[in-house]
């Protein structure tokens, strides 16, 4: 039977064009007289998806399916159309069995047609027509068995494709059942689906400025950015929340989840403001556009350079200055050590720098409990002095000429393959040392620049200074000691203070050159973890960036939207205001008074490490954080760097007492080979014998005085470890 529909009818399959230019085959599902549509469905991705397509695109694609060319019908024998037809919604799972009317038909015919259905309430609202002309009882008949035989013809197909379009739809509402059943399970039974519904309703009053490429890069002599990942796999598989927001391009906020005593929770949002905030869609390249690459042209106007990357581990710091993670395989070529080499090389070739004639060289090495090793020669153990001139040398160090960009990604493939790692709560694989990548222009020999990138070890390490493990409590309170001695000399660098505590650790002392003189200029990329699970660690490291470089916050630097979203500024987010610390060195003498100070006080007598410029520097360091630093864990960290130094000296008195005592074994085989003369001289024997053995008693004895002394600082060690009682450092 043929209509505006053609040979088309449900449940054959036509193809279609999508949106986006593709044509595929979809199932034709219902059809629609009323704008000459049919609606088809397909399966995609697992999903049942479908759309209304007007019967000209249709016919276009599928011409084996058009109407064929239909004779006109007389005007004296109209057909009656269907009263089940037109008066009743047809269902869009079925089939119109309408008689279609031919689109040249006349006018007056088809108002005729529509005359009929008048014994109920028209669904269309038409003017009043004329009453249509009678319609011969012959020709109703004939009609009405045409009807009936079409019905038998496809009676069965229909009833198949019916079948067919029930189970579909019976399956179709299931899933849907299930799917909503699963977002009512995940959303409502979740325990911080208030938290979440919070969040989201906080960030919903917000106007999002974020960073672009199209934003100035700003000169900075001390840069602090932050950057925050997506959240990772594991995160996402239990169902962690993102309680980071960046709503513009210098903004961070912390939506900390809190509780109140009636066990009400609430939000307690924290913002800090930096140089630049980078949200979970920067890539390496933009951070290194705002970060690092204004550092390069330092190193060539005769500076020193350095970049670092802080945070908990696990939040991207080396994604960040490494490269890409793909699995475990890392593409070192897309991180800032890559990129900076990069465009070292594309400057040095410049006119004004290719006359100078520089070479440039790398080294790669880490600093692990205080100790520093040589990543680029099998992690051999090296030696940091100070020369006549108060440089710093780190003996031994080995440079590697490099003379293009693809010669440094090996030695950071070499590097990172060797560099000390552990396990942490925050990680598997933690880094528990830190990664120095420096490249240093040379001119004639002489030191012309030097760009430092340091990979920092994990800042959850700092807080192991109380674990059972010696080893750990080593590791925690270097990491703990270097990151505050970091922060102080980044300080005095930006502030020109007269003194800078680069002695207080080994990292600082190792870039001292980096934190004197006017033109040093330092970047530190504070990378932070978005999930709720991290929220503590989140806040120390902000906290730490923010006290790098101390910026004011206030609520109009948030970004509301105009049209609100519930809440004044002062209540969604509370800003914190920055004051600068005062210390009373007097109070801070009486606070570490007491405890084990004596013991410390005896051994500082006997090994004479009481007055070093490294103690000096450390006591400045802790009354400069006297809020973040309690008593007890200064009494700790003291204790801790006699042991180290103590440590230093037991080695080296080893080291001579092994030289001593094989001069002895070459004097006693001189003695040996007299005494086989036959008239050898007896009493110049004995003399000389007991003079070796006093010898021998006295640098061994000394040697086993000093090892029961350090015997005991490791003992003190231990008791002041669990003295500490960390304190919680105050909201910025």
């Amino acid at each position: 039977m043929a209509g505006i529909f053609g040979k088309i009818f449900v449940g054959i399959y036509v193809e279609i064009k999508r949106s986006d230019g593709r044509i595929h085959q979809a199932m034709v599902t219902s059809l629609h007289e009323d704008n000459d549509s049919v609606t088809v469905e397909w399966i995609e991705n697992g999903d049942t998806k479908g759309k209304e397509i007007d019967l000209e695109s249709i016919f276009a694609l599928n011409p084996d399916v058009a109407p064929d060319e239909e004779i006109p019908q007389s005007p004296e024998a109209p057909l009656p159309p269907s009263n089940v037809a037109k008066t009743s919604k047809v269902p869009k799972t079925r089939k119109s069995t309408a008689i279609p009317k031919p689109d040249n038909a006349p006018r007056e015919n088809r108002a005729a047609a529509v005359g009929t259905t008048r014994a109920r309430p028209s669904q269309h609202s038409q003017p009043a027509e004329p009453p249509p002309p009678a319609i011969t009882p012959q020709a109703a008949l004939t009609q009405a068995l045409l009807q009936q035989q079409n019905a038998r013809r496809k009676s069965n197909c229909v009833k198949e494709v019916e079948k067919l379009q029930e189970k579909r739809e019976k399956r179709r509402l299931q899933q849907q059942e299930l799917r909503e059943k699963r977002a009512q399970e995940v959303d409502v039974n979740l325990p911080n689906y208030e938290i979440m519904c919070m969040i989201r309703d906080f960030r919903a009053s917000l106007d999002y400025r974020p960073l672009t490429t199209n934003d100035l890069i700003e000169e900075h002599r001390i840069c602090v950015c932050v950057r925050a990942r997506p959240l990772n796999k594991k995160e996402l598989s239990v169902k962690d929340l993102d309680v980071i927001t960046i709503p513009s391009k210098d903004v961070v906020m912390v939506h900390e989840p809190k509780q109140k005593v009636d066990l009400t929770r609430y939000l307690e949002n924290q913002t800090f403001r930096f140089d630049y905030a980078f949200d979970e869609n920067s890539t390496n390249e933009m951070v290194y556009r705002f970060t690092a690459q204004p550092l390069v042209e330092t190193i060539f106007e005769r500076g020193m350079a350095t970049c670092f990357a802080y945070g908990q581990t696990g939040s991207g710091k080396t994604h960040t200055m490494g490269g890409d993670f793909s699995g475990k395989n890392q593409d070192c070529s897309k991180g800032i050590y890559a990129l900076s080499a990069r465009d070292v090389f594309l400057m040095i070739k410049k006119p004004n720098y290719k006359k100078l004639d520089l070479q440039i060289f790398a080294t790669f090495f880490e600093i692990y409990s205080g100790k520093v090793f040589d990543l680029l020669n099998r992690k051999a153990k090296l030696r940091v002095l100070e020369d006549g001139k108060q440089q710093v040398q780190v003996v031994g160090l080995q440079e590697r000429e490099v003379k293009c960009t693809e010669d440094v990604l090996k030695l950071i493939e070499v590097g990172n393959s060797c560099r000390t790692s552990g396990q942490t709560s925050a990680n598997a694989h933690s880094s528990r040392s830190h990664a120095v990548f420096q490249i240093i222009l040379r001119r004639r020999g002489k030191m012309h620049g030097k760009f430092s990138l340091i990979d920092l070890a994990g800042n959850e390490r700092g807080a192991d200074t109380s674990s059972a493990d010696r080893q750990t409590r080593l590791e925690g309170a270097e990491i703990n000691k270097s990151l505050l001695a970091l922060k102080e000399c980044i300080r005095a660098l930006g502030r020109n203070k007269p003194h800078t505590p680069f002695r207080a650790s080994k990292l600082t002392q190792v870039l001292r050159d980096s934190f004197i003189g006017e033109n040093s200029r330092t970047c530190m990329i504070a990378t932070i973890s978005p999930g709720m699970a991290s929220c503590e660690n989140t806040l120390n490291t902000l906290r730490y960036a923010n006290r790098v470089k101390e910026f004011g916050i206030s609520p109009s630097d948030i970004p509301f939207s105009q049209s609100g979203g519930g809440g004044s500024r002062s209540e969604l987010s509370p800003s914190y205001e920055v004051k600068e610390l005062t210390v009373d060195p007097a109070a801070a003498t009486e606070s570490r008074q007491g405890g084990h100070i004596t013991q410390l006080e005896v051994l500082e007598a006997q090994w004479g490490v009481g007055s070093s410029p490294q103690r000096d520097d450390l006591k400045l360091l802790c009354e400069q954080n006297e809020e973040e630093v309690s008593p007890q864990l200064f009494t700790f960290h003291e204790a801790v760097s006699q042991l180290v130094e103590m440590e230093e000296q037991v080695l080296e008195d080893h080291r001579a007492v092994f030289q001593e005592s094989i001069r002895c074994l070459e004097e006693e085989k001189v003695l040996l080979e007299m005494t086989e003369e036959v008239d050898y001289d007896v009493e110049s024997y004995a003399t000389q014998l007991e003079q070796i053995l006093d010898q021998k008693i006295d640098i061994l004895t000394e040697l086993r005085d000093k090892v029961k002394s350090f015997r005991s600082a490791l003992q003190e060690e231990e008791q002041a470890s669990k003295q500490i009682t960390p304190k919680r450092p105050r909201a910025l």
